[in-house]
């Protein structure tokens, strides 16, 4: 029986570790070209801790995400530590997270994952951390919302005011028909009247 369940345990561990490469590869192939925006998912074994480094400029801006998807509980800890050694976050048994640090240190940032609490599963991480250039183009596309936000109101007033006017001219277009109809009706009355007593 301990047999089985070692087997059905190894399996399941070959089978996270060989989803972690492909998906290391595929980060590799696909995301990290750029030092400023780094994305990674690796394998935490059980009982152990992983560090990762990500550098920094003083008076930037750092966003670090992380999510756990696969293993037992779907849950790790995690602290960011500074360069200066100050411990910015931490988290217990969490099975995600999004902290933000602004402004930066000059230096290295550690970002630490610890799986130390569970003594037989073992876990993958999802991280991402995230720089200034990144909130400069959010900046950006903010910005460009605004002036289109500011557009749409414009239309809206301008559409608004034409509905008005369409609507006022319709109504006095209306009104104007119906004296005219009114009007002819009375006359033709009048004139058939004025027919009909003649005769008599």
């Amino acid at each position: 029986m301990h047999c089985v369940r070692r087997t059905m345990d190894q399996d399941v561990s070959a089978q996270l570790c060989l989803l972690a490469c492909f998906i290391l590869t595929v980060d590799l192939t696909l995301g990290l070209g750029s030092n400023q925006d780094m994305q990674f998912t690796f394998l935490l074994p059980a009982g152990s801790t992983e560090c990762f480094y990500q550098t920094t400029m003083s008076n930037d801006s750092m966003e670090v995400e992380y999510q756990v998807i696969a293993g037992s509980g779907l849950d790790v800890g995690f602290a960011l530590i500074s360069p200066s050694g100050h411990r910015l976050v931490s988290d217990f048994r969490k099975s995600d997270g999004m902290h933000m640090v602004d402004p930066t240190e000059d230096g290295d940032y550690r970002l630490c994952f610890d799986n130390s609490f569970s003594k037989l599963s073992e876990k993958m991480v999802f991280f991402e951390a995230r720089m200034e250039f990144v909130y400069q183009q959010l900046e950006r596309s903010r910005q460009v919302q605004t002036v289109l936000r500011a557009f749409e109101a414009r239309d809206r007033y301008l559409l608004e005011d034409n509905l008005w006017r369409v609507s006022f001219w319709s109504c006095l277009n209306l009104l104007v028909m119906l004296t005219v109809a009114v009007t002819q009706i009375y006359t033709l009355r009048r004139l058939f009247d004025d027919t009909k007593r003649t005769r008599t």
